[in-house]
């Protein structure tokens, strides 16, 4: 695409010693010519042009389409495997068990396999790394690519054998003749070749009851490079000559730019100043040299008036929207609400809301780009490589052959990354120095200039009948989303719907999305139902469940947590939570301390048992779910973006708390491993279960209810 061959991630090659193998990978335009021979299995799709015109998607975000012909896996002379993805690592370990994956199936060492990953030029077309997609659809395609590849080397060894290769075994990246005791290695057979082989849909993989790589704990690929923090994220790149980046950004949200004078700035030797519209950006030698510069233009600004977080959640319900695509509304109805409240014996009607909140990753946005001969080159941390090369299409003018994506490992996305304005703008003053930029959003940027999980406004009306059963179910939910929405429990009277909003401020995707706020709504709405009708909690859901797999990991949790055996103390209580959601199934129990004379609420103890199908990965599995109980907590007790008249309020970590080690739980995962069902996607269902789990143990402890998230921002007593 730019005229060169190079690495994954080309800058490292200039700045840094013994730059990690995984980052150096061949291109892909001629492929054999390049790799020298060998076998390859591709996936080969209809259509005329390589790249044909991008297109605006149905999910608002700017696609391209694949490519005709995309390479998956490659086999070396040298035994290497390289298998390319378009899939991005964000600290989930996708790495670690897509490896496993081709392992399985195609019988070799989890070493000698690495993977080329999120490159528009140099791997398949993939719409992005999110909505827990990559285990059940790459994890599966990444299997059959290695069932096709050894199918290959089988033939191929027969064929030099002249023997049927049903006679044969491939195992430990050899195929074995165990009558003669012959064997040759996949790059022996890979050796003088230049062969090529489409992927068939329906090649037979191997059932998880025998799998011997996948369902086991594997080290972490690359494990030693994190740990002695060797690992190279965005911001650690450079390249000759680079500048760094700043852009100068609006006192509030929707202002518009009335006058410039930049004559200080441009007096500055090695300075770069752009101003296009309402963008205005610099770019100087260092970036303490950016900031000096940025400081030194004056700007005048027209700001429009806007609402505050108090007014929020009435604005929500003045301003709904119709819309189409995936965040359009929802209208899911059932039998009669009307009819099923007047059957109940009682009922509850009750208002949840829930706040915007920030991803907070650990990385900012980042990008560095280049331009070339009329190419440009980013390389950004992002969710969505070719969803960002569509940008930067549209941005530039330019056919997405001219335009290549790379994303290094990225430092924290949880639904954050999805977009990449850092990556247009470092394009954008990158074409105006005529040297490469690197810009590093700050911490404040990242708060305030970033987009946030939505806020939401849910509606719960139901009825309950004498003997624990729901009559009645009525739920509606304005802004945060549709995910989760529909309920597990069986009420055969229900009305459940969605209401897009108008937002006042950029939201978009968040782990596990409106999911958690749909849990949160409903699972303590049942809890509260569960004291009118003097239930048991654990006995209420049960009396109202039909879902064997959700009845199962309610069991395993409740088991784990001694639900049965808890004796009730001034000041603890017990909750829980459970829900599915992305094909995964959750419980989630809490024991909490609480005090009403100081307000101070601690979190001792959690488990949650999890079931996602087939276990690929224990340990990888395990962390996710962890992970999900940390990030949760921060959300459920006191995470709340304060803004007032387009400015955010709290945009430092400062001001805006995530939860610390002190604020950390025991915490127990139970796994449900399903070895007859498919594996479906983690990183985000194990989420929902906490927020609810945590509300209902306070309510337990104090007799408080609580109906907005964040649950205790300042404490119990406000």
């Amino acid at each position: 695409m730019n005229g060169e061959t190079g690495p994954q991630t080309e800058p490292e090659r200039y700045e840094l010693d013994s730059p990690p193998a995984y980052h150096f990978e061949p291109d892909r335009r001629d492929f054999f010519r390049i790799v020298g021979g060998g076998i390859a299995v591709f996936l080969v799709l209809r259509g005329e042009s390589a790249y044909p015109q991008a297109r605006e998607s149905t999910s608002g975000f700017f696609e391209p389409l694949p490519k005709n012909v995309g390479a998956w896996l490659h086999i070396g002379a040298d035994d290497q495997i390289t298998v390319y993805t378009g899939k991005a690592e964000m600290g989930q370990n996708i790495r670690t068990s897509l490896t496993q994956a081709v392992a399985e199936e195609l019988r070799a060492p989890v070493g000698s396999i690495r993977l080329v990953m999120a490159d528009t030029e140099l791997t398949p077309f993939d719409m992005g790394t999110f909505g827990s997609r990559t285990t059940p659809q790459m994890g599966t395609q990444l299997r059959k690519v290695a069932s096709v590849a050894r199918d290959v080397l089988t033939r191929l060894a027969a064929q030099r054998w002249n023997t049927d290769a049903s006679v044969l075994v491939a195992e430990n990246g050899r195929i074995n003749y165990p009558n003669t005791g012959r064997t040759l290695t996949y790059g022996e057979l890979a050796r003088g070749e230049t062969l090529a082989k489409a992927v068939v849909e329906e090649d037979p993989l191997t059932p998880a009851s025998n799998w011997t790589v996948l369902g086991k704990s594997v080290p972490k690929i690359y494990g030693p490079e994190f740990v002695t923090g060797r690992h190279k994220y965005t911001p650690d790149l450079s390249l000759p000559g680079m500048l760094f980046g700043k852009v100068l950004r609006a006192p509030s949200f929707g202002a518009t730019l009335t006058s410039l004078d930049a004559s200080e700035a441009k007096k500055l030797p090695d300075v770069v100043v752009v101003h296009d519209g309402d963008f205005v950006g610099v770019a100087a030698p260092s970036e303490p040299e950016a900031v000096r510069v940025l400081a030194l233009l004056k700007a005048q600004w027209k700001t429009v008036p806007q609402i505050s977080d108090s007014e929020l959640f009435a604005y929500f319900k003045s301003h709904t929207e119709e819309r189409e695509g995936w965040d359009g509304g929802l209208n899911h109805e059932s039998g009669s609400v009307e009819s099923g409240l007047s059957l109940a014996e009682r009922q509850l009607h009750q208002t949840y809301t829930v706040a915007y909140i920030a991803h907070a990753p650990l990385e900012p946005r980042a990008a560095l780009a280049r331009w070339k001969d009329g190419n440009v080159t980013v390389w950004t941390g992002t969710q969505r490589p070719f969803g960002v090369q569509g940008e930067l299409a549209q941005a530039f003018h330019l056919p997405l052959q001219r335009i290549r994506v790379i994303v290094p490992d990225t430092g924290g996305a949880f639904g954050g990354k999805h977009t990449s304005r850092e990556a247009v703008e470092a394009a954008r003053l990158a074409r105006a120095a005529n040297r490469p930029v690197k810009l590093v959003w700050t911490r404040e940027e990242e708060f305030t200039w970033a987009y946030f999980r939505p806020a939401g406004l849910i509606e719960v009306s139901s009825g309950v009948s004498k003997d624990g059963k729901l009559t009645a179910w009525a739920f509606e939910n304005y802004n945060s989303g549709p995910s989760g929405i529909l309920t597990p429990y069986d009420v055969s009277n229900r009305r459940i719907r969605f209401h897009p909003c108008k937002s006042p401020l950029l939201q978009g995707s968040y782990r596990c999305l409106a999911a958690t706020a749909n849990h949160f709504a409903r699972e303590s709405h049942m809890d509260d139902l569960a004291r009118l009708t003097r239930l048991d909690p654990l006995e209420f859901r049960r009396r109202n469940l039909k879902n064997e797999r959700l009845l199962a990991v309610l069991d395993a949790a409740t088991k784990a947590f001694g639900w049965e055996k808890t004796e009730k103390r001034p000041g603890h209580g017990f909750g829980l939570g459970c829900g599915t959601e992305k094909g995964g199934y959750v419980a989630t129990c809490a024991e909490v301390a609480a005090d009403r004379t100081n307000g101070r609420v601690k979190v001792m103890r959690v488990v949650v048992a999890f079931d996602c199908g087939a276990i690929v990965d224990p340990d990888g599995l395990r962390n996710q779910v962890y992970g999900a109980q940390m990030m949760g907590l921060g959300g459920a007790l006191f995470e709340a973006i304060k803004f007032a008249d387009g400015r955010i309020l709290n945009g430092a970590f400062t001001a805006y708390r995530v939860p610390r080690f002190s604020d950390m739980p025991e915490i127990q995962v139970v796994l449900v491993d399903r070895k007859n069902l498919p594996s479906a996607g983690a990183g985000e269902s194990p989420i929902m279960g906490i927020a609810p789990a945590v509300r209902n143990a306070i309510l337990d402890a104090t007799g408080v209810h609580l109906y907005s998230m964040p649950l205790v921002p300042n404490g119990l007593k406000a």
